[in-house]
């Protein structure tokens, strides 16, 4: 089947590389929008680019989120989104849509940080408690939410590992607050780097006393990030409403 994607967010960093990667690989591009109007095509607006194509990528903003949510319910039109900095409110969106339309969400599109985060669930099951959690994180300059949505992505894995009720339970963010106190035991804390034009780089320590785990993923380019995207895409067109990951896309759940 032949399938033609809509970008929402297209004039963005990873707009242009989805459309360029599109290009290489013979996917139809239906067009794209940003937030001033159509950039690809004769789409001035999500619900018209909706209705020319089989499955939405929207690596926009949050205050666009709503928009392109209501176009593909409209239309039925599958969505992938790549857009990170959302808040509980904005998930409340995605679930309400995923009752009407597929819907794949994820702050990474990375296969291999996707493969790095069933390791980390898995090294946290059979670890436990007793070993330190530290995720590290490095993002250009230019990045605005901290920690990264990959580096919370890998935070969850962590928590399911270990049995948490909730994918944030165990999360600490800030060791300074209130003053320094000592590290709490099962707590996974974060840092976060911003600098240069780094694509994005995720290690997870895993420390207890004599010996040391890193696991790690380095993204050398923003390629990798539109290659998965496409192929999430390519993999939702046609899937019946509800909400998946790129688990799903990977074959692990």
């Amino acid at each position: 089947m032949s399938v033609r994607i809509g970008i929402i967010g297209a004039t963005g960093r990873m707009g242009r590389a989805i459309a360029g990667e599109a290009v290489a690989q013979g996917v139809g591009i239906a067009g794209g929008i940003s937030r001033a109007g159509a950039v690809l095509g004769e789409h001035a607006d999500a619900l018209s680019l909706a209705q020319a194509a089989d499955v939405l990528i929207d690596f926009s903003t949050p205050q666009m989120l709503a928009q392109g949510l209501d176009a593909a319910r409209a239309t039925r039109t599958p969505i992938v989104i790549g857009t990170t900095g959302l808040k509980p409110e904005d998930h409340a969106l995605i679930d309400a849509a995923a009752r009407d339309v597929a819907v794949l969400q994820t702050a990474n599109t990375s296969l291999g940080l996707n493969v790095l985060r069933k390791l980390v669930e898995q090294a946290a099951r059979v670890l436990g408690p007793d070993w330190d959690i530290d995720i590290v994180e490095m993002h250009h300059r230019h990045k605005l939410d901290t920690p990264s949505g990959s580096a919370l992505l890998l935070g969850a894995s962590a928590n399911v590992g270990r049995g948490a009720a909730s994918t944030t339970e165990l999360n600490r963010f800030d060791r300074m607050q209130d003053g320094p106190h000592e590290r709490e035991e099962g707590g996974i804390y974060y840092a976060s780097l911003r600098g240069g034009s780094v694509a994005g780089d995720h290690q997870v320590i895993f420390a207890t006393d004599g010996e040391r785990i890193e696991l790690g993923h380095r993204a050398e380019n923003r390629a990798i990030f539109a290659k998965g995207a496409l192929r999430a895409a390519l993999w939702l067109a046609g899937k019946p409403a509800g909400r998946y990951t790129m688990a799903d896309v990977l074959g692990f759940e």
